[in-house]
């Protein structure tokens, strides 16, 4: 363990039964007022996001558009009694932002732990921990976050969430998208009849209110409030926030005849995810940059507002139209400019859908493009999911153009959306591979709950998916690791030397106290652009930092 660890270890024992207390399950049943728990997110040296929601009277439910404007008051101070408090303030909290408060709080010292929380009218709110991000010329000797995407609520219990509060050590959470999802009640298409619990409202969510509700019915549970609690949330949404496979003019699951033109119901699922989300938004963008001393900048994307509609597998012209994008024109520019011009060490994507390609098979484009336009298939071989990367090749190449032409060898995509583990190698030209050099490297978490191959194939967990593994990687050989059954989460480590990923599985996401174990590990090393394992380790060890 560095001794930055341990000294933030002690730092968080001074507090812990403070805090313990006041997130522990059921905490804020004692105060209706404060039944969402809090949150932090998005910090910067001297400032970060708090959020609360308060339930002023017992009608102001979430999405019901009533109750008074109500004062809500706030601290944040540098311990958990709040005897050094470092600033106030109050706000207004009314139904025009369905009584949800975001406060900016500015003034604050990087690199330091905070304790917060809000007071209305005598009822104070669980309290919650934050941390600032080190100054931007601090020199930083480790980052751990832990990464985690796709939660279904009628999916199983967030065991995920539970594990990665008790740990104590992680400087930030980062979620990769579908914090919620938009289904009706039992419709979520590979669970039906395995849910443990039911979406509130019943019906599809459409309206600002429908989205309300839904992000309230979250955040109502306890290991999802007890994580918020514990540490600063980095947050970018995927398509559920809105709709299965959202894109710039409609998605998948939206049907303009029944539901209305799709530009209101985006607009209404951004507006609930700015007010129930500790993210900091400019106007209805997304896409942002976050920085860790010298060691890391971690740019978060928005790939579902400014993307071209998916293509179908097997169409080559359009999967090979270099105009169609997954970006957008200007997202694209700020991406590419901030990973050439980034002073850090390390340069980590916040990246919802899947980078690396997986192709069947990968195919060489300048020995095979006879074929393939006799074809009609896509040039590099044919997508094994259009919705990723892989269906907007051009982009991507993009991408790979500026992080090549800058000289970059330590970029690391951060990737959630298909519920499965990978660890990838971002290869030059697939079909070439090893042979042509790599570019960048991938780590993509499992989802918190949401359903997986074994699920929706309806059979065992690793009985069928051990051979479609071995398929994947034996044609992409790339593809280093891949695992697709397993529910649960990752830990990041970034250190001077090496990025990796742990990768941590529950025993059974339909239990409330389901346990965990670690199931993987891989790293990169600092300018090696390759991903290589690491040792087998006990979660015990793992999380003591012993050899």
């Amino acid at each position: 363990m560095t001794r930055r660890t341990l000294l933030r270890a002690g730092a968080v024992a001074a507090g812990t039964s403070a805090l313990a207390a006041a997130t522990a399950p059921g905490a804020s049943a004692a105060s209706p007022v404060f039944v969402h728990g809090v949150a932090s997110g998005d910090p910067l040296p001297d400032a970060v996001i708090l959020w609360t929601r308060v339930t002023p009277v017992p009608e102001a439910m979430p999405g019901s558009g009533v109750g008074p404007a109500t004062t809500v008051q706030w601290q944040i101070a540098r311990d958990a009694d709040f005897t050094d408090t470092v600033a106030s303030g109050s706000v207004s909290a009314t139904a025009a932002t369905d009584h949800t408060v975001k406060v900016d709080a500015t003034g604050l010292t990087p690199g330091t732990d905070y304790y917060y929380r809000f007071v209305s009218g005598g009822a104070v709110s669980p309290t919650g921990r934050t941390h600032t991000a080190p100054s931007a010329d601090a020199h930083v000797a480790g980052l751990r976050l832990g990464v985690v995407s796709c939660a279904d609520w009628e999916g199983g219990y967030f065991g995920s969430y539970r594990h990665l509060a008790a740990r104590g050590d992680l400087d930030a959470m980062v979620h990769l998208g579908d914090y919620l999802y938009e289904y009706a009640a039992g419709q979520f298409p590979v669970s039906t009849g395995t849910e443990v619990r039911m979406h509130v409202p019943a019906h599809e969510i459409v309206t600002l209110a429908d989205y309300r509700m839904r992000h309230g019915q979250y955040k109502t549970d306890p290991d999802l409030q007890r994580l918020h609690a514990q540490v600063p949330w980095i947050v970018v949404w995927d398509d559920h926030e809105s709709a299965n496979d959202a894109w710039a003019g409609g998605a998948e699951n939206h049907d303009p005849a029944s539901e209305g033109d799709w530009a209101s119901r985006k607009a209404a699922s951004v507006r609930a995810y700015d007010e129930w989300m500790p993210v900091r938004m400019e106007g209805d963008r997304l896409y942002r940059r976050l920085r860790f001393g010298d060691l890391a900048e971690l740019s978060m994307l928005d790939l579902r507002t400014y993307r071209s509609q998916q293509s179908r597998p097997l169409d080559g012209r359009s999967v090979d139209d270099p105009g169609r994008t997954m970006t957008g024109q200007d997202q694209m520019a700020w991406l590419t400019a901030g990973l050439v011009s980034s002073p850090t060490r390390w340069q980590l994507v916040g990246n919802s859908v899947m980078f690396a390609p997986v192709l069947l098979p990968p195919l060489d484009a300048r020995t095979t493009r006879a074929l393939t336009t006799l074809l009609g298939v896509p040039s590099s071989g044919i997508p094994f999911n259009t919705d990723q990367w892989d269906g907007y090749p051009a982009d991507r190449q993009r991408v790979l153009d500026a992080i090549r032409g800058a000289g970059r060898r330590n970029v690391v995509f951060l990737t959630g959306d298909i519920h499965t583990s990978w660890a990838s190698d971002i290869p030059e030209n697939a079909a070439d591979y090893p042979g042509a050099g790599t570019v960048a490297t991938e780590f993509v978490v499992p989802s918190v709950t949401s359903a997986n191959i074994d699920e929706l194939l309806g059979v065992p967990p690793r009985s069928a998916s051990p051979a479609l593994e071995e398929v994947v990687r034996s044609t992409n050989r790339h593809v280093r690791f891949v695992e697709l059954d397993s529910h649960g989460f990752g830990v990041l480590e970034v250190t001077p030397e090496a990025a990796q990923m742990e990768w941590f599985f529950l025993d059974d996401r339909t239990d409330p106290s389901t346990g965990v174990r670690r199931a993987a590990g891989f790293r990169v090393r600092e300018g090696s652009a390759r991903v290589e394992p690491l040792a087998p380790i006990g979660y015990a060890q793992f999380e003591t930092g012993q050899p």
